[in-house]
Order: structure tokens, then C-alpha cells, then sequence
């Protein structure tokens, strides 16, 4: 009989020991593989986490053959921020359009697979399995900060200023990245725009966002803890096609 390849298996973390092993995953990607770090990474157990991890529901792609997580995500519903006092981004972009435009909100993060799973479907089910999460909660929009790796704006000016010019989000969502920190995104002018080089620098979480109609909001934020260039995601559900229902959905 021909291979099915791999199964997975998605849900929420509910208990510390799950939490732990998507903070492990974590550490391997962020700080591992990119050389991230901040004030509460233990660098002993292994694990990269932060004060917000409470709070946000963990989202886990479980590998059903080895039983090891091989994917996660980060997500906190607006009502939850509220509980905090803020949504993890906002200490580097203003949200203020978002959060008086009225609508559900959901913020994304901490977005990463097992280096032997990319490529492959086990990003197929986390997205399948955000779909479900946002249908069930009647969210609206969903927003948070995606990344490229390293700091050197110069050497990120192509993509930046493609962002900036092409899908930069309408005003009711334009996000601004917080005035003491912004990192202007337009660089580089239209008519000097190589689109094909620029695309080829967007990490793949950008692309993927874009292809369901998403924006990104103006300015940028750099990331020295965590050794990366900052852009804010916004995707409005009511705003997708239905070719973008479609591919968000799964199908």
C-alpha cells in the first residue's frame, strides 16, 4: 500500500506539561535556530517564554508517529486582553484603530514549526486548525507581529518597501508601529521595486497572510532581543474572497 505520510493531531494546550512543550519548540526555533532571546527564556529547562504565555491559548500540532509537537501557535482573544491591560503587541505597534473599531479581535504570535515539518502539511492543519478556532469564536479580525530575521533595515529595504507600497492596510486597520520606535518602511520608491526579489526575502508566514488578503501595518519595529525586523499582520475576515475562504478554511 502507498505511504498516507504523516498524521497529525490538533488542540489546545491544557495543562503546564503541554505549555512547557510548546515553549520548547519555541526555544529550538526562536532561540536555538535564530538566536533570540529575553528577560524570561530559561535557558536551562529549555524553554522560550514570556509573561504573556498564561493568558494566550497555545495552539499544537502533535505529531501522532512520535507523539512530539512539531508545530504552535499563540493566540489571545480580545476579552483575555483585556484581562492583562493590553495585547502582546501593543508595546510595539498602536492598535488603537482595532480596538475601537468594535469588532471581535484575536492576536496571533509565536507562530513556528519543527525545522523536519516545514514545508510539509503540518502547517496545512495548524492553519485548519485556526479556521475552526476563529469560526467558533465569531472572531473578526485577526492581527500580530511576524517577523524577518535580522536587524539590518538596509538589507531588508526591497521587501519592507514592497510591503509598504502593495499591502499596506486601508485606514479603518492601519496599525502604526509606536512613535518612539518606528522604522519607516518606505525605503526604497515604487519605480525602484524589484517585486520578484522582494518576495523571494518574505518569510513564508508574510506570504501565506497576504495570499488570504491580508495587510500589514505602517512602520516597522526592530527586535534586537530577538534578533528581527517586526511587521504588524492584519486580516480582515469579513474583507477575504471566497478563493481566500477557501485556503484558510482548508479546503
Amino acid at each position: 500500500m502507498p505511504d498516507a505520510g504523516p498524521s497529525f493531531t490538533v488542540k489546545l494546550a491544557e495543562t503546564d506539561a503541554e505549555i512547557k512543550a510548546a515553549q520548547r519548540l519555541r526555544y529550538d526555533v526562536f532561540v536555538r535556530e535564530l538566536g533570540g532571546g529575553g528577560e524570561m527564556v530559561d535557558h536551562s529547562e529549555r524553554l522560550e517564554k514570556d509573561r504573556f504565555d498564561p493568558y494566550f491559548d497555545h495552539m499544537l500540532v502533535y505529531d501522532d508517529m512520535t507523539g512530539e509537537v512539531v508545530g504552535v501557535y499563540r493566540l489571545l482573544p480580545d476579552d483575555r486582553a483585556a484581562d492583562i491591560g493590553q495585547f502582546y503587541s501593543e508595546d510595539e505597534y498602536d492598535l488603537t484603530v482595532l480596538k475601537q473599531g468594535g469588532r471581535k479581535l484575536l492576536e496571533l504570535g509565536r507562530s513556528c514549526l519543527h525545522k523536519d515539518y516545514r514545508g510539509g502539511t503540518a502547517m496545512y492543519h495548524l492553519w485548519n486548525g485556526l479556521a475552526k478556532y476563529v469560526a467558533e469564536r465569531k472572531i473578526e479580525v485577526l492581527f500580530g507581529v511576524a517577523s524577518f530575521h535580522g536587524t539590518n533595515v538596509q538589507e531588508l529595504a526591497q521587501p519592507l518597501s514592497m510591503l509598504h507600497h502593495n499591502h499596506l492596510a486601508p485606514p479603518d486597520l492601519r496599525v502604526r508601529a509606536q512613535a518612539g520606535v518606528f522604522q519607516n518602511m518606505n525605503i526604497v520608491g515604487p519605480e525602484s521595486l524589484d517585486r520578484r526579489a522582494s518576495m523571494l526575502q518574505v518569510p513564508s508566514l508574510i506570504k501565506a497572510y497576504l495570499r488570504l488578503g491580508g495587510f500589514v501595518g505602517e512602520g516597522a519595529f526592530i527586535d534586537h532581543a530577538f534578533n528581527t525586523t517586526d511587521v504588524c499582520l492584519v486580516l480582515d475576515t469579513e474583507r477575504m474572497n471566497e478563493r481566500q475562504r477557501r485556503i484558510y478554511g482548508g479546503a
